[in-house]
């Protein structure tokens, strides 16, 4: 297995991060949300504002890289002072399979120790019908701790497990 590269994103890095969405994001869900929700979602998340506006308020963005071409994206935000958030963890559907996804997690958790070196949580939202990322993270060692439908526009819900995992205990 490659090790991968995996470097802090800038604003400059935002029409890759769409590019790479717009290939990834629709894939990950086409068996689990219609083609309008993935549309709207899609502007909604991945806009050029949108994402500049994530990049202004506390969203740490990152590109893993396979021996320097960049194959998906992640974002940490925090929450509080011994909270954080996994926004997005994204990677190709061809890079995946290969150990990566276990890589850029544990990057998350250690970019997380990183910046708050005491015990803290990490969660993240994860949609419930998407039954092989809830396995993945239940083997990186999340739990569930409250599911939920929430309305982000247009009608549109996102149903999702929340999961957590201590970081630094």
């Amino acid at each position: 297995m490659t090790k991968l590269t995996i470097r802090q994103a800038t604003i400059t890095d935002i029409p890759l991060i769409r590019a790479l969405a717009t290939e990834i994001f629709p894939h990950t869900y086409r068996h689990i949300l219609s083609p309008e929700q993935i549309d709207y979602m899609m502007e909604w998340m991945y806009s050029e504002e949108s994402l500049r506006t994530q990049m202004s308020t506390g969203h740490a963005f990152f590109i893993p890289e396979e021996e320097g071409t960049p194959i998906g994206y992640l974002s940490v935000q925090t929450e509080d002072t011994d909270h954080y958030h996994l926004q997005k963890i994204y990677l190709l559907p061809t890079c995946q399979g290969k150990g990566y996804g276990k890589q850029v997690f544990q990057f998350a958790i250690d970019y997380v120790h990183s910046v708050h070196p005491s015990p803290c949580t990490m969660q993240l939202n994860v949609n419930r019908y998407n039954t092989s990322a809830l396995q993945f993270y239940q083997r990186m060692g999340m739990y569930k701790v409250n599911e939920g439908d929430f309305h982000i526009g247009h009608g549109y819900y996102m149903t999702d497990y929340i999961m957590e995992i201590k970081v630094g205990e």
